[in-house]
């Protein structure tokens, strides 16, 4: 992964979907460590939330990370604002909820279209385990790489030599 050609997409962390997550606040603190380490390294973030008016705004942990793009299709990329933002062939990291539906949907159409795309497993939940277990096999075997969080974080760095080390090693103590 290269900051240089990344972007991270956020994907429907809202404030009446996430307390239903399991394991919510783990998949929300590592979403906020990309989103931090995305503003220290000049990578855009996109922000989709579904259904607003019944699921609410994006928490406000993530509220200034992007302009949200509303959308009522589990598939964000149904949606042409979402699109024309992915457009080119950067890296599309993925985080946010949930893993078996929006995420997965996502993901496969990006897939199909022949993007890479990295699915941030420690930053996307489900409301139940199970389901956030068979969402990651089955984009792995779709070909979506899996990581974790600090793999990012270190990759889009590099080196220790890197300006932004001591601030984005900050991010994951």
């Amino acid at each position: 992964m290269n900051a240089g050609n990344a972007v991270l997409l956020v994907i429907d962390l809202q404030a009446r979907l996430v307390p239903a997550i399991h394991d919510g606040g783990r998949v929300l603190a590592n979403a906020v460590r990309l989103v931090e380490a995305t503003r220290l390294l000049d990578i855009p973030v996109i922000v989709t939330e579904q259904s607003p008016s019944k699921l609410g705004p994006t928490v406000p942990e993530l509220a200034g990370a992007a302009p949200a793009i509303a959308k009522t299709s589990f598939d964000a990329c149904a949606e042409p604002a979402v699109l024309e933002v992915l457009g080119g062939d950067r890296d599309i990291l993925i985080c946010g909820c949930e893993a078996h539906v929006c995420v997965a949907q996502t993901a496969i159409t990006l897939l199909e279209h022949r993007r890479r795309v990295v699915v941030v497993e420690d930053a996307v939940g489900s409301r139940a385990p199970d389901s956030h277990a068979v969402a990651i096999r089955r984009l792995a075997a779709h070909g979506a790489e899996i990581v974790t969080t600090e793999m990012v974080l270190f990759e889009w760095l590099r080196s220790a030599e890197h300006p932004q080390f001591r601030a984005i090693s900050q991010l994951i103590r």
